[in-house]
């Protein structure tokens, strides 16, 4: 038996069926259990460990259906609507998990019906029964009213009044039902009985389009599962074809014989169905990955699913077949990269509308459109440097021949720089609106060339003036 912490005292959280033999209770304090069997032996339940065992569990049921739901602690909710018939109907479909889960080393309870609280009740009342839609009624009708989904308090309200099973509660009269023991009760019930709908809501988001191939034989090799998801991608092609559609992300799902999913994923710039290049891009992910995908006694299920779609716009090349080619090489080299090294390997720098130079570029994921707010670069062409510091770094001028003119020589990293030639000063001031923040002051912006033909952007923050304080230069860039 599992026991737990409940203010202070230990107690009995789950029971096997050898313990529930003896007569043995959830709730009852395992002080009170060993006075009765000394010989029983109690563990410590670890509640993070279960519910990372049961999202490993709601994961391998990805294989029936794609709406796969928690319940709870100890359930799991799979809405099989239009998937059954893919395993043989339902009595196949159950028959195919209740041996699946049996092999693994689970013992389970099933219940299928036209409702999620009826299949609920089936599953934990019943055991492995298949609910005809319509007999919703027939089944809860003599169950106890745990069986309903409710609180255990307002179960033992209403069996204090004499309303022990569903049917009871059922017969009852609604309205002074609702003013007693509130609207769950009743909302509970119509759920069950299929009188108000209930939605299942996935714990994982459902693809757009997906395809799959179930293996006689599992696959362990990569070279395999390369050669398995270009077939894929091919079938998945004719769907987003017939869509208009190209897919923008994917992923692969390898479920394993003994129940373990590994899935991964991959982006693209632009929306991509070519079988071959989702072959490539996902041999790059393989290669970032290095042999660190188990594949256990082999993956029996792959899967490969479209996460995100968008329109795949058809484009007329010119005579020579390569019209538009340079974009799309930069986008599948940019796909590539970012499948081997991640999302953030490639950045696309973008201006935004401010007036200090370290201010009016922000670099975004090679993924991401840029905002609406960007800057146009056709607006100004100014001569910037290309290795533009993010923040500028203070330099000495010993020497300066005219207080308006850039100075003869400065030292930047202990290293003295004679200047040979000079241009400028252009002078950019701070936004207005950020005169609260602590740079005020303008700067004059100077570009220079040392006497062996390095170039610089140093600019100046102040003015020679009497009584003040010297200004202040600084290193913000490198020309090449």
């Amino acid at each position: 038996m599992l026991s737990r912490r409940d203010s202070n005292t230990q107690r009995i959280a789950a029971l096997d069926a050898q313990a529930r033999a003896l007569n043995l209770k959830a709730g009852m304090g395992v002080g009170e259990a060993r006075a009765m069997h000394p010989n029983i032996e109690a563990v410590e339940a670890e509640p993070e460990a279960d519910r990372r065992l049961l999202e490993g569990l709601a994961d391998w049921c990805d294989r029936y259906t794609p709406l796969v739901a928690l319940d709870g602690t100890d359930g799991l909710f799979l809405d099989i609507t239009g998937c059954a018939h893919l395993f043989g109907g339902e009595r196949g479909m159950m028959d195919d998990l209740l041996c699946r889960f049996f092999h693994q080393g689970f013992e389970i309870r099933a219940g299928l019906a036209s409702t999620p609280g009826a299949a609920w009740a089936a599953a934990r009342f019943s055991g492995d029964l298949i609910v005809a839609p319509g007999q919703e009624e027939e089944l809860i009708s003599p169950l106890p009213l745990s069986a309903l989904r409710i609180d255990p308090g307002i179960c033992g309200s209403l069996e204090s009044v004499g309303l022990r099973t569903v049917g009871a509660v059922m017969a009852a009269p609604r309205a002074p039902l609702t003013r007693r023991f509130g609207p769950t009760l009743l909302l509970r019930l119509d759920q069950a009985l299929g009188q108000l709908e209930e939605a299942i809501s996935p714990r994982l988001p459902v693809a757009a389009l997906s395809v799959e191939r179930h293996l006689a034989e599992p696959i362990i090799l990569t070279d395999d599962i390369e050669l398995l998801t270009k077939m894929l991608a091919e079938s998945l092609k004719a769907g987003l074809e017939r869509r208009c559609e190209g897919a923008r992300s994917l992923m692969l799902s390898l479920f394993r014989v003994d129940g373990e999913v590994s899935r991964i994923a991959i982006s693209m710039t632009r929306p991509l169905r070519e079988p071959s290049l989702v072959q490539r891009l996902f041999r790059e992910r393989f290669t970032a990955l290095n042999g660190t995908i188990d594949a256990g006694y082999g993956f029996d299920l792959v899967r490969l699913s479209a996460l995100s779609v968008a329109p795949f716009a058809a484009s007329q090349a010119d005579f020579t077949g390569e019209g538009a080619r340079d974009e799309t090489d930069i986008a599948l080299f940019a796909d590539r990269v970012r499948a081997r090294l991640g999302d953030r390997a490639l950045s696309i720098a973008v201006a935004v509308e401010s007036h200090w130079p370290e201010r009016a570029v922000r670099h975004l994921p090679f993924s991401e459109p840029p905002p609406a707010f960007g800057r146009d670069s056709r607006e100004e062409n100014l001569d910037r440097p290309i290795n533009l510091f993010a923040m500028p770094e203070p330099i000495e001028v010993p020497v300066t021949e005219i207080p308006e003119r850039p100075p003869l020589n400065f030292r930047w990293r202990r290293a003295l720089y004679r200047i040979a030639r000079s241009e400028g000063p252009e002078r950019i001031a701070p936004e207005w609106w950020r005169q609260g923040e602590a740079e005020t002051l303008p700067r004059d912006y100077f570009r220079v060339e040392d006497a062996d033909g390095r170039r610089f952007w140093l600019y100046r923050q102040g003015l020679y003036e009497a009584g003040k304080p010297s200004p202040r230069w600084f290193m913000h860039g490198i020309f090449a």
